[in-house]
């Protein structure tokens, strides 16, 4: 049985790869943009970055790339691949699908509720 970490981890590597499609980025900024565009609601851990990174690594969707900031420092960069372009557009449909279903779902119960006060 699905855990919610699986609904995490599918939701935090549709905002991942939704980021790296816009431009490549590090994961401070990816925490950061995640936390900053959705108002604060979502605030996602660099921990999980990482291991959202390595596993989309591992499968081929994205790579990575070393860039020098400052004298001795290095930053990791994250780019997305044709792979996980393709996996980002089956992911956010499957998404769409799932909320929609969700909102269409609570409306009924609310109306259902409704027309039960109402008898």
């Amino acid at each position: 049985m699905p855990s919610k970490n699986y609904f995490i981890t599918g939701v935090t590597e549709m905002l991942f790869l939704s980021i790296l499609a816009q431009k490549d980025s590090y994961v401070y900024d990816i925490t950061k943009t995640i936390e900053d565009r959705s108002g604060g609601l979502l605030t996602i851990s660099p921990n999980t970055i990482y291991t959202v990174a390595y596993k989309l690594e591992q499968e081929g969707m994205i790579s990575e790339h070393s860039v020098l900031v400052g004298r001795k420092r290095t930053r990791i960069y994250y780019h997305i691949e044709p792979e996980g372009r393709n996996y980002l557009s089956s992911i956010s449909q499957q998404y769409q699908q799932v909320n929609q279903g969700i909102i269409l779902f609570l409306q009924s119960l609310n109306t259902a509720e409704a027309e039960d006060c109402h008898d």
